[in-house]
């Protein structure tokens, strides 16, 4: 393809979308096809695959598209932040799945570009961009968690190796992930400064993933241990005990894409579909054809109000990243507003659906209505993961409102 350099985005746009017609797996066409959900996640497993996710991601990452902003250099797209929009507006309109689900592209990449050395680079970033590795985050612990400073998870150098030695919590599919990016404590002297970040290959001998059952029936977290875990001297990022600084960095990427992840459209409260409509065909309608509970009718107004310039917001947000200057402390904001407006998306499915919301399994339930329920339990998680929401809320009047402390 041309290199457009941000200049005639008219010929970039034809060229884009006739390329995605034209390598776009015919077995992907119907929405409702089924495939393997953990596909689109990539990773070890999945590399050779003929699965028409794998082929779909294979093809994206072959023109650097999974990763379209970054360096060509290690496999990503190089594309302009104007370009890189419209390959998402292309998407979009195409109703293309996304080619790639990853916490490497998400999270670990930027920061190893922005901190890594360039061996690093040249031997992560490439596979993260054509996902062949699947990534977990080692950052919470038991006794850390808000306070993640506070953490013990001991790392001792050993000569020609690190030796890992303690316990992660919270740690997204680390069962299925095949490397973990990971904060120890390298100097026990000294808090904030005594924290490094490596990277670990989850199939070395002493680690350990236990699945954590959630109230809403899913197991998306594990407690993650490390015993006697040894990791190569070069898989640390960044200075030793520099780590703090990499974390607040990634921490950042990571409320970023939270945020993004919230789903106005649906996902926030378990199931999708429009609030309104939802609403009408389990409350009825007025005489004139609005739904007949005036004061729900009007909660569920301003919701979608508020996920509209939620969105609105996020493509400011995101747009502003894309042209340099990375994430901010704004994304504090915008995690916090996230996990505001789900939580009460899910609150108003469950009140509209009546005693049909709360079903929990049975016949007399549609899926639908089974789902609705156990998101509207998942939704309580959205304002811990990532960072509590009074975590966030202090971030802001600190860092983005300037407040003093109190006294």
């Amino acid at each position: 393809m041309a290199d457009f350099g941000g200049g005639d985005l008219d010929a970039f746009r034809a060229e884009t979308r006739a390329w995605l017609e034209a390598n776009y797996p015919a077995e992907l066409r119907d929405p409702k096809a089924a495939t393997d959900p953990e596909a689109t996640w990539g990773g070890r497993k999945f590399v050779g695959s003929d699965n028409p996710q794998i082929v779909w991601m294979r093809r994206m990452a072959e023109k650097g598209w999974t990763a379209p902003t970054w360096p060509r250099e290690y496999g990503g797209g190089g594309l302009s932040p104007q370009e890189a929009r419209v390959l998402d507006q292309e998407l979009a309109a195409g109703r293309y799945r996304a080619p790639l689900a990853s916490f490497g592209v998400w999270m670990l990449g930027p920061v190893l570009l922005e901190y890594a050395s360039e061996e690093q680079k040249r031997e992560h970033l490439p596979k993260i961009i054509r996902g062949e590795i699947r990534w977990c985050q080692g950052y919470s612990e038991p006794g850390a968690g808000s306070d993640l400073a506070g953490l013990q998870t001991k790392c001792e150098d050993k000569g020609d190796h690190w030796l890992i030695n303690g316990q992660k919590i919270w740690t997204s599919y680390a069962d299925k992930a095949d490397w973990c990016f990971c904060l120890v404590r390298t100097d026990t002297s000294k808090k904030h400064e005594g924290i490094s970040f490596v990277l670990i290959d989850m199939a070395s001998p002493g680690v350990e993933t236990r699945p954590i059952p959630l109230i809403s029936g899913e197991s998306p977290f594990c407690e993650t241990f490390f015993t006697d875990v040894k990791v190569p001297k070069g898989n640390m990022v960044g200075r030793l005990n520099g780590g703090w600084e990499i974390a607040k960095r990634l921490l950042q990427y990571e409320r970023q894409n939270i945020s993004a992840g919230f789903g106005g459209g649906g996902s926030a409260g378990g199931t999708s579909g429009d609030l309104g409509q939802m609403a009408k065909a389990y409350l009825g309608v007025d005489e004139t054809g609005r739904l007949a509970d005036a004061d729900l009718r009007a909660r569920i107004t301003r919701n979608k109000m508020d996920f509209a310039c939620f969105y609105q917001t996020i493509a400011r947000s995101a747009a502003e990243s894309k042209a340099g200057n990375g994430p901010s402390a704004t994304t504090s904001i915008i995690k916090y507003a996230a996990a505001e407006f789900a939580k009460e998306r899910s609150e108003l499915m469950i009140e509209l659906m009546g005693a049909q919301g709360l079903g929990w399994e049975g016949e007399t339930f549609a899926p639908g209505e089974i789902m609705a329920v156990r998101g509207w339990l998942r939704a309580k998680a959205n304002s811990i993961e990532g960072g509590t929401s009074e975590v966030n809320l202090n971030v802001i009047s600190k860092r983005v409102l300037g407040l003093p402390d109190p006294k």
